[in-house]
């Protein structure tokens, strides 16, 4: 999940100062079909473009990420502090001229076409475009200010608890995290689900409606100085793939027939529950799937559960039967990862992370890993609590702790994931192994397991409550928000548009009546904090594909012979061959074209869902047939973007908060992460 690991949109500005996107400024520009290297002789503006790289800009723009960080980090930690406010506009605007600055002087007009360094020629490519700060100043601080404003409205958000309705919200308020999500999680009570879903969305979305308006129009002013039509196809650029939509259908459609088939079990079930409660139709009501967003649908396995006689599985209670607490959780973590010989990764939470939920004032409680940019400070944030879930969470994000570890020696400039979904699949690739029964008998979580086919079945089923209810989710986010940014859903129908998504995709529906006076994006956090989501849907692809790999290289899989060694009960744990595999391809941050990692790490070059329906096969076998409907709609708006060759991929990192998370959807937003990268999804 990866990560993510999110957030804070100013942060997206100078994270793209940081660590520019590949964007189309001259039609004459084209990304070299392959950055290799070349024994020629640098001719003079090369030489001299590698010496300022080497050394005045390297020096510079870490120093400036840092301080940029430092106060992403200072605000997103005490987001009701007006002073912590100022000092992120501040730090954005001063890295964004620098930005601005190096742009005008060094990279606009680099020939870098004709470079003969593969290395230099691939960081002018990047730098040669602006980004976000192609914004006059005016426009950029106002940029900045619709996204914090954004980002203050959810995570000040907070309602009256159900048997409570006309409390003081001052005093008796309760927050997202823990309060809401425990209602949503644990609630069976149509009606309580029902109020607390509506309310969140009036309480968060509903209130920034306005301010997402001005967002979008300074955003695609923002693409269109930098040679875009508007800023979804800016995102999209990011990736480095021609075609980049028609690859998303054809994933989607690889493994929708999975999707399909858990949908039709779990509407079932939940009738056989829930009873008239559910209206007749093929739609789940998105509030009774056990999450907020109806995004994973682990919470309500207790109802879905194929064999309840099979071995149970509760390692939340077996975690506080044995003492765990936050720091713990922590410890274990890192464990997993110095047990493959990778780096350890005490310092991200120790004394200057945030890993509890603060009580003297608010933060973004979204989990997310933080890059301070100078080789040495890295972070978590997560209002983590002693449970299962954030368990498997912390582990992701530790994934994201550990690819910046791994990347830090290379340029500021190739310190991000291969692609905007690598930072991600890195952590989920882990929490593959961790959830499996094998593992926490391993580790004393679980004292007792045999792998029957019914323990099996379950197994594979809570897996895909998570992995596989996610992925019509993953995509309809950024689908919605191409859209908006083309055009092609207009302001007067954004809610509209969003339920038709929500319907055609994820096949949940509403349990209120929504119109356009509600903004229920604006209830999910990548929304306000400008983190690209559809990073989370190529990572939820990718991670199998790794896994795959890195059980052949364990020992644990064998293709030729599945039914001996499935890919299912494959656990990475200890296994130093995967390690170093991992790592030779994780240190490569961004230095690649994101096809030339991939074979590093897989010996694939291109993505394919393949891997995700080998692990999920004996599952895909247990669930009923779904009967045919209509033919899938095309995926979201619109006209394929330009054929353009492949350059590389960034990732939306944050170089600090996970919105950093991506370096790709703001230089830093990679950087990070996705939020700093990653928050969770």
């Amino acid at each position: 999940m990866a990560a993510r690991a999110l957030l804070l949109l100013a942060l997206v500005l100078a994270t793209e100062a940081a660590v520019p996107r590949v964007m189309k400024i001259k039609p004459l520009r084209r990304a070299p079909k392959s950055l290799t290297r070349d024994l020629r002789v640098p001719g003079p503006e090369e030489q001299a473009l590698t010496e300022h790289l080497n050394g005045p800009y390297e020096t510079e723009a870490t120093a400036l990420c840092n301080q940029f960080v430092l106060a992403d980090w200072g605000y997103s930690t005490d987001i009701n502090n007006p002073a912590a406010e100022e000092a992120l506009l501040n730090e954005t605007l001063r890295f964004a001229a620098f930005s601005q600055q190096q742009w005008e002087t060094y990279f606009r007009d680099a020939n870098w076409e004709t470079y003969e360094q593969a290395d230099v020629k691939r960081q002018a490519m990047f730098l040669s475009v602006l980004g976000t700060a192609a914004l006059d100043p005016v426009a950029l601080e106002q940029y900045n200010k619709e996204i914090t404003t954004m980002t203050g409205i959810y995570g000040a958000a907070r309602i009256c608890p159900y048997t409570n309705q006309n409390c003081d919200i001052a005093t008796e308020g309760i927050r997202l995290e823990p309060d809401m999500e425990t209602v949503i999680s644990g609630s069976r009570d149509y009606e309580e689900l029902k109020y607390v879903w509506s309310q969140w969305r009036d309480a968060s979305g509903a209130k920034m409606r306005t301010n997402y308006q001005n967002y979008v129009t300074l955003s695609n002013q923002a693409a269109q100085a930098n040679g875009y039509a508007d800023m979804g196809e800016m995102w999209r650029a990011d990736f480095e793939t021609p075609n980049f939509q028609a690859d998303i259908q054809r994933l989607w459609l690889e493994v929708k027939p999975l999707y399909d088939r858990l949908h039709t079990y779990a509407l079932a079930k939940l009738r056989e529950v829930y009873g008239a409660q559910i209206p007749d139709g093929p739609f789940i009501p998105a509030h009774i799937l056990g999450n907020m967003w109806a995004q994973s649908w682990d919470n309500i396995y207790d109802i879905l559960e194929p064999f309840p006689n099979a071995t149970k599985i509760d390692i939340t209670q077996a975690m506080i039967d044995q003492g765990y607490d936050v720091p713990r959780m922590f410890a274990v973590a890192n464990e997993f990862y110095t047990s493959l010989g990778l780096e350890p990764m005490e310092m991200s939470y120790g004394d200057l992370a945030i890993i509890e939920q603060p009580d003297d004032r608010d933060i973004v409680c979204h989990a997310s890993a933080w890059d301070f940019c100078d080789g040495q400070d890295f972070r978590i944030k997560m209002c983590t609590n002693v449970d299962e879930e954030d368990f498997i969470t912390v582990h992701h994000e530790l994934g994201h702790i550990e690819y910046y570890l791994l990347y830090k020696d290379q340029p500021i400039t190739f310190r991000k994931g291969a692609n905007p979904g690598f930072h991600e699949a890195v952590g989920d690739v882990i929490a593959l192994s961790v959830k499996n029964p094998q593992h926490y008998a391993t580790i004393g979580l679980l004292p007792e397991y045999t792998d029957s086919y019914e323990n099996s079945i379950n197994t594979l089923l809570r897996f895909a409550l998570s992995k596989v209810a996610f992925l019509p989710f993953a995509v309809l986010i950024d689908s919605w928000r191409w859209e908006v940014f083309s055009g092609a859903t207009p302001e007067a129908n954004w809610n509209t548009r969003w339920w038709q998504l929500r319907e055609e995709l994820q096949l949940v529906s509403a349990p209120v009546p929504r119109t356009e006076q509600h903004f229920d994006p604006g209830a999910k956090y990548h929304v306000p904090g400008n983190s690209q989501y559809i990073s989370y849907f190529i990572a939820h692809i990718l991670q199998f594909q790794l896994q795959r790999a890195l059980c052949i290289e364990a020992g644990q899989y064998d293709p030729a012979n599945p039914d001996v060694k499935p890919l299912h009960t494959c656990d990475i744990y200890r296994s130093t061959a995967a390690g170093t595999k991992l790592r030779n391809g994780l240190a490569l941050g961004g230095s690649l074209l994101w096809t030339e990692t991939l074979q590093q790490l897989t010996g694939e070059t291109q993505l394919s869902g393949t891997a995700l329906l080998e692990y999920f096969k004996p599952l895909f076998d247990f669930l009923a047939p779904v009967p045919e409907v209509s033919q899938p709609q095309p995926l979201v708006g619109a006209q394929e973007d330009p054929p353009t060759e492949p350059v590389d991929q960034t990732v939306p990192i944050v170089v600090g908060a996970v919105l950093g998370a991506v370096v790709v959807i703001a230089l830093v937003a990679y950087f990070v992460n996705q939020y700093r990268n990653r928050n969770k999804d």
